[in-house]
């Protein structure tokens, strides 16, 4: 067997390069799935869509009579260095140890169908040319560096009784030509923003509110750094053409982003009506990243978090979701994010955008097209002549979102024309 290779340069041996699958029902791009087409493919792209599409000389023909076929999931908040729990694993793993966990948090992805990450402060653009080049298999990766807060702030992982920095769960250890992630003031802004960008990240991430699991006495809704250090850094990135996405929960932290004009804010659970309708004014984009509030309170009950982090959950929990509706109300676009701690129920956030406010087609549009359009991504994200064939095989119709609350609803998966999560129609 030949090498697997998730870029497309490497096809795995027996596996066709060209191939139509055929009477199979699609995505369109209103996030609705019509009557039965066929779908061709050659060398990793998709060549025609439509009924009775021509294939390829020499194409596989594939009956995918009674199916579903849309693009791969886009998760546009991602940490695929999420997964121990305590501080002290967390402390004990060194850069070889956590690379080894990026890779297998994700494969994990990819066979969950989710074929391209915006991973928002743990993988490296080594990581990323790593995983497009095939060394392991993986989604595409889009990243930024550390997050970049400020001394005492939600990514600073100060230890008392050491006197250092954990990181916590927030970054990645150290390694030579790490970039800062703590920053005080302007200029140390501006320094940071540079030397993130030399090492060729494709985001830039601020924390501009506290969180929810911060080793330090902050809270989602107190401001953090300035406005003047977040425009700073929203001018540097710019000059480079690299967006800057912002950690914020609501209030003043939230306003000093949009005004900023960072690309898109994460999390936005206390984003108000004034708010929203700036974001939409601005083109600035929402991340609701709904699932891990689900995933912290069942960690809060089941006693395996902090107190201090379970009364901020608790606080949060009620109004986890109401983001949605206000940024759908005001014309703010909304892209699919998870931020999960353990990978797995990534899938799950589809239908809890549609439980927020979004009609299924725009939950499914969410996770696809648009999650696409905020990366910046034009040549996936749809089942469209032209597009790379990224995309993943359901059963059930997924018009009906309760397919994406079980672990086996997706039934195969193609990266690149691969096909990484073989269906049992494929393999036969």
């Amino acid at each position: 067997m030949k090498r697997f290779c998730v870029s497309g340069e490497v096809a795995v041996a027996g596996h066709p390069t060209a191939f139509a699958l055929r009477e199979i029902h699609v995505l369109d791009e209103g996030g609705e799935f019509g009557d039965p087409v066929d779908v061709t493919v050659a060398d990793g792209s998709i060549v025609a869509v439509g009924a009775g599409a021509a294939s390829a000389p020499g194409a596989t023909d594939v009956d995918c009579s009674g199916l579903f076929l849309m693009p791969g999931v886009f998760d546009c908040h991602c940490h695929l260095d999420f997964e121990s729990g305590s501080l002290e694993e967390q402390m004990s793993f060194d850069a070889t140890r956590w690379a080894l966990e990026v890779a297998r948090n994700g494969r994990l992805l990819l066979d969950l169908g989710v074929t391209s990450v915006r991973d928002v402060g743990a993988s490296t653009p080594g990581i990323r040319d790593g995983f497009a080049a095939g060394a392991v298999p993986g989604p595409a990766l889009h990243v930024s560096g550390p997050p970049i807060g400020q001394t005492g702030g939600h990514t600073d992982g100060y230890v008392p009784s050491t006197g250092a920095e954990a990181i916590s769960g927030f970054m990645v250890p150290d390694y030579a030509g790490r970039p800062p992630y703590l920053v005080d003031g302007p200029d140390e802004m501006r320094k940071a923003i540079r030397l993130q960008l030399r090492t060729g990240v494709d985001w830039i991430k601020v924390m501009t509110t506290g969180g929810l699991l911060s080793s330090v006495r902050d809270h989602p809704l107190k401001p953090e750094l300035t406005e003047e250090e977040v425009a700073v850094a929203v001018f540097e990135a710019a000059r480079a053409g690299v967006p800057v996405a912002a950690h914020a929960y609501g209030g003043e932290g939230l306003d000093l982003a949009v005004r900023a004009g960072v690309r898109s804010v994460e999390h936005g659970i206390f984003l108000s009506e004034e708010q929203a309708a700036e974001m939409a004014e601005r083109d600035c984009w929402l991340v609701p990243t709904l699932v891990v509030v689900h995933e912290l309170a069942e960690l809060a009950a089941a006693g395996e978090l902090d107190a201090r982090s379970r009364e901020r959950i608790a606080e949060i929990l009620p109004d986890a979701g109401r983001q949605v509706a206000v940024a759908k109300e005001a014309g703010v676009s909304i892209a699919l994010g998870t931020d999960l701690l353990r990978q797995g129920p990534n899938l799950r956030e589809i239908p809890l955008l549609a439980a927020a406010g979004l009609t299924p087609a725009e939950a499914l549009l969410a996770a696809t097209a648009r999650g696409a359009a905020l990366c910046g991504v034009d040549d996936r994200g749809r089942i469209a002549p032209g597009q790379a064939f990224d995309a993943i095989v359901l059963d059930e119709d997924p018009s009906d979102l309760e397919v994406f609350n079980r672990p086996d609803g997706v039934t195969g998966v193609f990266q690149n024309g691969n096909a990484v999560k073989p269906h049992a129609r494929w393999t036969a």
